[in-house]
Formats: C-alpha cells, structure tokens, sequence
C-alpha cells in the first residue's frame, strides 16, 4: 500500500485495536469438528508430491474471478492459474489474503503498491508460472470469521480448487497483510494439517485461534514502529509456534529504529519439517518495506524474496517449474541499507 492509505488506518485503526483484544471470541465455533479439508500431508512422504483429484482432468477453472457458495453465503476469489498450464504437472497453491478494506482484486492486481510487480504480495512474479495463485475476498473487505465462517471458506474454495486443478496437496501456503495476516494466523492455528507453512505479515489475532496447538512452518514478519498493530502482538503470535514446533526459545536480535533495516532470524532446535523464521524491520504498519528508504516500494522491497524462499523450501520430488534454491537460513542476518 502507498502512503495515500493513511486516511485509511488513522480510520480504522480503533477498529483493529478492538478486535486484536476480541479476536478469540470471533474465532469460537472453529473447533475440532468444523468441516475440514482431509489433510494428504500427513500421509505423504516428505520428499514427495501427493497429487488432489483434479489431476489429468480438462480443467473447468480459468484465471479469472470465481462465486461458490460458502456458508449459506455467495463468496467471490479470484484464480490465477499459470500460464502453460500442466494438468499432468502437481502445483503449488498459495492463498493471497487482503487486509482490512482491501479487497481481492488489490491482492491480485498489487495495484496498491505497483500494479504487477506487487500481485499477491510480489510473489506471482518469482513463481515464474509454478503456481496456482488465490485471492479471496472477505466478507465487509475483512476477515472477521464469525463463527470460523471464514475459514469454512477456505476449505469450500479447497474442495472446489483441487477437483478441477492438480495441485500438489503437501504445498498449500497462505500469507497476508495486516487482517490477511491475521487470517493466515487462523489457518496456523486452525488448519496445521492442511497448509504447509504460512507467513504472517504485520498481523494480530484478529480473526480467531481455534486449536492452535499443532506445528506448522511458520513466518513472521513485523515492523518495530507499527502503530496499528503493534509488534508486541506479532512476537505474541510468533511464540505460540516457536512452542509448538519445538523451537529453542531466544529474543531475536531485531534492528534498531532508525536505521531502516531489517534482520531475519531462523529459530534453532525446531521440530523436522517446521522452522520457525522472525523478520523485523524498522518501519511502521506497511506491507512492502524497503531498506534504506520510509514507506512501501513493489520493486525495492525485499519481503517477498523472503517469503518466497521460505515457501520453496518444502519443495517435493515433483517441483513445478521455476522453483527457487531451498532456503538455507543462517542463524541471523542484517540487512544494510541499499545504496
């Protein structure tokens, strides 16, 4: 988001600090017997892609903006689907959540930061046509989950995905910004056995924690100066996992304000096949930052790079085309400022 969005937080950022002290009540209703997406990853070796149904099948689907119901609900996301797309080929999935007035066309398009470079969260240009990509829209521009209504719909639109397209089931991802994030902290908590990994960016527990007791790869992002969401809340969310994973507890070193940097830190000691990774930067409630320079920049910015890696670590036997070197995180890494 460019800083045009100010007038929006300074709006909405009473909204936010609520619902971070509610957001367990809005999760209730997620429990353990709320319909779920059976789970192939439990089941599949580590090294190995375990293809959905629609494999081999003519797909149904195209890129393009899709309704199912959901809930008693219409709900609306928008697909991309690779170009030279391989029905014989098991993909990645990855969900692109908005944030708080968003919607899933700005995740789709990144038209809020710049316009192609940006589409969902800068990652669809790295993917270099590897993955099947989702925007959903959240009801009232949020993701609130009434009642886990929210997360129904992810299963909803998992169920419809990969009847029709062939998706490797072991590499479901989910990421967002600020209420996005917020929801794939749902998911964290919620569908452990599901996702694969989840990165949650600037985000605070908005949209419920249901379960939250099983291990998932999990990274964090947060700025030191985000006065919407503050950080404390992210290192909250963060620690819930570096306990379920098994992590060795520490303070990540984190770089100081004023500086306009960010340090990445890889948490030791974590169960097999679900590291831990925190990055903070010395900036405020932005969803692209950039070393060196205040405020959001699609091109500049070096978060996506981060996800990406993280993501592409989990790579299987089958990888889609395009994917990136496995991550091979040091310990703890600074950034300097770009010249």
């Amino acid at each position: 988001m460019t800083r045009t969005r100010s007038l929006l937080w300074s709006a909405v950022v009473a909204m936010l600090v609520v619902l971070s002290m509610g957001g367990t009540a809005l999760g209730r209703g997620q429990g353990e017997n709320a319909p779920r997406v059976v789970s192939d990853t439990a089941a599949a070796s580590a090294n190995a892609a375990a293809p959905s149904s629609g494999c081999g099948k003519t797909p149904t689907l195209t890129s393009g903006t899709h309704t199912i119901q959901s809930g008693g609900n219409n709900r609306n996301f928008i697909l991309r689907i690779p170009d030279g797309y391989d029905r014989n080929r098991a993909h990645r999935l990855v969900f692109g959540f908005h944030w708080l007035g968003g919607t899933s066309t700005d995740v789709a398009t990144g038209r809020t930061v710049e316009t192609g470079t940006w589409a969902y969260y800068g990652l669809q240009r790295l993917a270099n046509n590897s993955t099947i990509f989702v925007a959903p829209q959240g009801l009232n521009n949020g993701w609130a989950n009434a009642g886990g209504e929210d997360v129904t719909f992810v299963d909803d639109m998992l169920r419809r995905i990969e009847a029709d397209l062939c998706v490797d089931t072991t590499q479901r991802f989910a990421l967002g910004f600020s209420y996005g994030a917020a929801m794939s902290y749902a998911l964290a908590c919620s569908r452990a056995t599901v996702f694969r990994a989840v990165a949650v960016q600037s985000g605070g527990q908005l949209s419920g924690c249901s379960g939250g007791t099983q291990p998932i790869a999990y990274l964090g992002v947060h700025g030191l100066r985000d006065n919407v969401l503050g950080i404390s809340g992210g290192r909250a969310l963060r620690d819930r996992f570096v306990r379920n994973n098994g992590c060795t507890l520490q303070n990540p070193p984190e770089p100081p304000q004023g500086s306009l940097t960010h340090r990445v830190t890889a948490y030791s000691g974590c169960s097999a096949g679900h590291p831990v990774v925190w990055a903070a930067f010395d900036e405020g409630h932005i969803a692209a930052p950039q070393d060196g320079a205040a405020g959001d920049s699609g091109s500049r910015t070096w978060l996506p790079q981060e996800v990406w890696k993280f993501f592409t670590q989990f790579q299987t036997s089958n990888p889609p085309s395009g994917t990136a070197t496995p991550l091979r995180a040091p310990t703890s890494s600074t950034a300097r400022p770009a010249p």
